[in-house]
């Protein structure tokens, strides 16, 4: 009879997402995840499958959540702008704390299928809300007209990427909000 597990299966998950944030795939062993997680390594293999199933679940989570936060964001505005300006202050915010989404892309690219399905499934539902926003800001006026809004979107998730890059090179708040600024800017 096999004994019952004895922690909780998402602390744990949750646990690697933030060692798999800070040090990705490569910089975090086995053993740094198995005392994160405080369970033994024979519970990392047979819960999660091994490391590499365990990093492809900790991005899921992590790319989910994230994808959940921006959404809400842009859903907080009065107007179309404001909830972009919320997401983009969000991402600000945010941006010293390490992100897996543009650790995973800088450490293994679009080399693995399994990292390219999870950061589609996540990536094109923000795509379409962030594209969809666009398009009634302009319709509001506050937009240049001319945008294509799936190219405005692009622009706004390359620039939350490279906000989070320069914030992980030493960039200040100050400078990080002049670099949303600027985007914001670019879009009228």
């Amino acid at each position: 009879m096999a004994r019952p597990k004895q922690f909780d299966p998402d602390e744990a998950l949750d646990a690697a997402v933030g060692l798999f944030r800070e040090y990705g795939f490569a910089g975090t062993s086995a053993d740094m995840l198995a005392e994160a997680m405080q369970i033994g390594k024979q519970s990392l293999y047979n819960t999660f499958g091994g490391k590499w199933p365990l990093y492809c679940a900790a991005l899921e989570r992590y790319a989910t959540a994230e994808t959940r936060s921006h959404i809400e964001a842009l859903q907080r505005g009065t107007k179309a702008l404001s909830g972009v300006e919320c997401m983009m202050k969000r991402v600000v915010a945010e941006a010293h704390q390490p992100c897996l989404g543009v650790n995973s892309i800088s450490e293994f690219g679009d080399d693995r299928e399994d990292l390219t399905k999870i950061r589609e499934a996540v990536g094109t539902p923000l795509r379409a809300v962030l594209a969809s926003t666009i398009r009634r800001a302009q319709a509001e006026e506050d937009l240049a007209a001319d945008l294509d809004p799936n190219h405005a979107a692009a622009f706004l998730l390359a620039t939350v990427a490279a906000i989070r890059i320069a914030a992980r090179a030493g960039a200040g708040e100050p400078e990080l909000r002049a670099i949303s600024r600027l985007a914001l800017r670019a879009l009228r």
